[in-house]
């Protein structure tokens, strides 16, 4: 692996992989991940379908657990705690409670049908936060304007584009002040005139500040705003650096022939 990015000698990463291993059943998916994510960065997962990029982000929230290693989020172990020198598995509402910390948006929206777009950004705060209502509908209505969808709050899912209901997705995960934000391939189910508006959305957190690790396709806004990047193919990390260097000057041969058919 070449040119990993570390956090300063001192500076506690957001996310810290350790020899990470993942397999269902005879198939190992990642078979030793170690990289660290420092707070602020924009860090991009690229490489092939079936890589384990997805696989890496899940587990990074429990929504996968791990077989082998060790994952820290903000110095706290993912899904365990210590004790007695030994791992013991969280309890469900105990990594519920953890993962209110971590925003995630999927491929797919996720939204709720019935719901408008107020109200699927406003639930989780009001739910699970016990935001009082108004205090919600408030919260949710600056983030609909923040990702430029103000004058859609009353809309349902079924009356936006693709691109708008991703945007409603980001905004609802943001309804929870994440410290760390997760996106697997956001556009990539996106109409290809519809991609641009959530990637500004993406550009705006970035300048704010927002911590996230984004497995995309798109090579433009990892070289453009990304802080590091991390090509992973076969479920190990084959080459890792800046965006702009991995991208024009890529230093392994199978980084290369990635890179051949997607740039």
């Amino acid at each position: 692996m070449s040119g990993a990015t570390t956090a300063p000698s001192g500076v506690e990463p957001m996310v810290r992989a350790e020899q990470v291993h993942k397999r269902y059943g005879a198939v190992e998916v990642l078979k030793g991940i170690d990289l660290e994510v420092r707070t602020g960065q924009v860090f991009c997962l690229v490489g092939p379908s079936g890589s384990g990029k997805s696989t890496f982000l899940r587990c990074i929230n429990h929504l996968e657990t791990i077989d082998a290693g060790r994952l820290y989020v903000d110095g706290e172990l993912v899904g365990y705690k210590k004790k007695g020198g030994k791992l013991h598995e969280l309890r469900d509402r105990e990594v519920a409670e953890r993962r209110r910390d971590i925003g995630m948006v999927f491929q797919r929206f996720n939204l709720f049908p019935h719901r408008t777009a107020l109200e699927n950004v406003a639930e989780a705060p009001a739910r699970v936060k016990r935001l009082p209502r108004t205090q919600a509908l408030e919260q949710a209505m600056e983030l609909l304007n923040r990702v430029g969808l103000g004058d859609k709050a009353g809309n349902y899912p079924s009356q936006l584009s693709g691109g708008q209901q991703q945007r409603v997705a980001i905004a609802r995960a943001l309804a929870m002040k994440p410290k760390l934000m997760l996106f697997d391939e956001p556009t990539s189910a996106l109409d290809p005139e519809l991609v641009g508006d959530v990637l500004d959305v993406m550009r705006r957190l970035a300048e704010d500040g927002m911590t996230m690790v984004v497995v995309t396709h798109e090579m433009g806004f990892a070289r453009e705003v990304g802080d590091a990047l991390v090509f992973m193919d076969g479920g190990v990390v084959v080459e890792s650096g800046h965006p702009r260097e991995v991208l024009t000057d890529p230093q392994h041969e199978r980084t290369r022939a990635f890179l051949a058919k997607v740039l």
